[in-house]
């Protein structure tokens, strides 16, 4: 195993109810609250209703940022800044996905610097060491962002899609109610599965070998996969929804990456695309995943073989290693396809390959996993995933 340390700070509050524990983990927050969600599915819902009640029979004066669209803007953030700024704002609270958060947790930076966020964030690569406190009510799974530090923000005006962490804007508490994510269209709960299926397989396939990390990942997509066919049929199996809520948490709350090196290269080619079209991000995560696997599985046999053998099953006898491995990622593909999501660029809507070279080009070239791409390779990719 590699070398690590691991801290992880936010307070989980798991299980039905649990948004009754809200008015307990607000009390000892500022008097100042933003109030930070999307485009309205919580109040047709009634979490905003609920979630206003407490806050406000908590003495609590709220400022309110709606509208948080799901790969959200600069814009957006900037927008939330200066409701902060204007209102003296101490806690944001995120009610929504992970989309919502990211967006809270950019706001909770820019709201402490003089500086544009993007400029301190993503041009300079620093950190502010106070930004403002996070709250957050979970209300659809996938991104783990109530667990972590991370958060990805697109830029409209320079056309990218990229990401961000500091190990100062975790969460300080998240309320995950399961029965939250009962209603939520199904488009965009398979949308979340695949992005916790690529977040376990970003820190699965690396260079990295025989460790507990790989072993907590492979039982963990095994998880996911049988809850996710379940939940597919029956939305409202707790039991389902329960674990793959949970799964998602834990798939990037930094656990599962001790001991080991990371990939992140899927990640990188579908924020390209997500900054040329707004496609929902585990969708594109899945449409573009089985040829990126097929482009790299030889530079990492071994754990191609150990996947498909260990996670799907593949029978090992009379095939070649090459064989077991590529049958697993027809498996991986064949599930996307199970449940509906994605499997190419043209399931998301991208009707002609004109714009492929310059994405392509676009695109970060990560160095943690089997096999750094140039590129030319990512273009390679994108046709095949055509």
């Amino acid at each position: 195993m590699e070398n690590f340390e691991f801290q992880n700070s936010t307070r989980i509050i798991f299980g039905e109810g649990s948004l009754e524990k809200l008015a307990e983990a607000i009390k000892p927050c500022a008097k100042n609250v933003l109030l930070a969600y999307g485009k309205g599915s919580i109040k047709k819902e009634g979490i905003y209703d609920a979630v206003m009640k407490i806050l406000l029979e908590a003495g609590k004066n709220v400022t309110e940022l709606e509208g948080i669209m799901p790969n959200p803007t600069a814009a957006k953030v900037r927008e939330g800044v200066k409701l902060c700024k204007d209102n003296k704002v101490g806690l944001i609270l995120a009610v929504g996905g992970g989309s919502v958060l990211d967006c809270c947790k950019a706001i909770a930076v820019g709201s402490v610097i003089e500086e544009d966020f993007w400029d301190f964030m993503y041009r300079d690569g620093k950190v502010a060491p106070n930004p403002l406190p996070l709250g957050a009510v979970l209300t659809m799974v996938g991104t783990g962002s109530e667990m972590n530090g991370f958060g990805v923000i697109t830029n409209e005006e320079i056309k990218v899609k990229a990401g961000f962490f500091s190990p100062y804007v975790y969460p300080k508490f998240s309320i995950l109610d399961p029965t939250y994510t009962y209603t939520l269209p199904k488009y965009q709960m398979v949308s979340g599965i695949c992005d916790i299926l690529s977040h376990l397989m970003e820190q699965y396939f690396s260079g990295t070998e025989d460790n507990v990390s790989d072993d907590l990942n492979e039982a963990l997509m095994k998880s996911i996969v049988k809850n996710a066919r379940i939940a597919v049929i029956n939305p409202r199996d707790y039991t389902a929804r329960s674990n793959i809520m949970w799964g998602a948490t834990v798939a990037l709350n930094g656990i599962l990456g001790c001991g080991t090196t990371e990939d992140w290269e899927v990640h990188q080619l579908e924020h390209q695309i997500g900054a040329y079209y707004d496609v929902a991000h585990g969708m594109g995560l899945a449409a573009v995943s089985a040829s990126y696997f097929r482009f790299i599985y030889k530079s990492g046999l071994h754990k191609f073989k150990q996947y498909a053998v260990n996670v799907w099953g593949v029978e090992e006898k009379g095939k070649t290693d090459e064989a077991i491995a590529l049958e697993g990622i027809a498996r991986l593909e064949a599930f996307f396809k199970e449940i509906g999501a994605a499997t190419s660029l043209r399931d998301l809507g991208i009707a002609d390959k004109s714009k492929l070279g310059e994405i392509a080009d676009s695109c970060n070239l990560n160095k943690g996993g089997y096999k750094t791409l140039t590129h030319e390779d990512v273009r390679a990719i994108f046709e095949a995933a055509f």
